[in-house]
């Protein structure tokens, strides 16, 4: 499973770090050609006016959003607010990928940054995980289409619209590997269900 990690600005290294953890192969995606053959995306954290400005200048925008059509996109705090439908600060200009609404490092400058215990999920597969928060922006509003998969103080920390994860925290900064798992496991399904295919006689 070839799976890109978003290389123009910011934390990436540790998401290649998660990804080769779970056994995918985990490629560097600096322009356009590098999405070719690629099953799954991440678009880290980092600093978000200087990613969209640089997705402009290495002519990613479209082929990003290309991708996103039928590939999974997982984003993380900077990721995310790229992924948004819109955003609060005009120097960003999102992808479109998520039906959300974000504000971008609503909880404060980095010195505000906290790590919180939070709930993910609300039934039978419910758990609790870390979730490190550094300049993280806050949804302010989602489409009908949004589930969201964990709130802290009544706001969406965690959400998911068809085959896409946007996150405002850094799972990578603390090692949890459960939404690289969640954002690129049927992405795996689909590879097991072609194998068990090939040996049926």
């Amino acid at each position: 499973m070839r799976i890109g990690v978003l290389e123009l600005q910011g934390d990436f290294e540790k998401h290649h770090q998660i990804l080769q953890t779970l056994g995918m192969d985990s490629i560097a995606v600096r322009g356009p050609s590098d999405l070719s053959e690629l099953e799954g995306l991440v678009i880290p954290g980092g600093e978000s006016t200087t990613i969209s400005l640089l997705i402009d200048r290495n002519e990613l925008r479209e082929p990003l959003k290309a991708f996103a059509d039928v590939h999974p996109v997982l984003g993380t705090c900077a990721g995310l607010i790229l992924m948004a439908r819109k955003v609060s600060d005009s120097r960003v200009n999102p992808l479109g990928i998520l039906d959300v609404v974000v504000c971008r490092n609503a909880y404060g400058r980095q010195i505000h940054s906290t790590t919180e215990e939070v709930k993910f999920f609300e039934d039978e597969n419910s758990f609790y995980s870390r979730a490190t928060m550094i300049r993280a922006p806050r949804i302010e509003s989602t489409g009908r289409n949004i589930e969201v998969l964990g709130s802290l103080n009544g706001h969406p920390v965690a959400i998911r619209e068809n085959h896409h994860i946007g996150l405002i925290f850094h799972p990578e900064l603390d090692g949890v590997t459960i939404f690289h798992e969640l954002a690129f496991q049927r992405v795996k399904q689909s590879q097991h269900d072609r194998k068990s295919q090939t040996y049926v006689t």
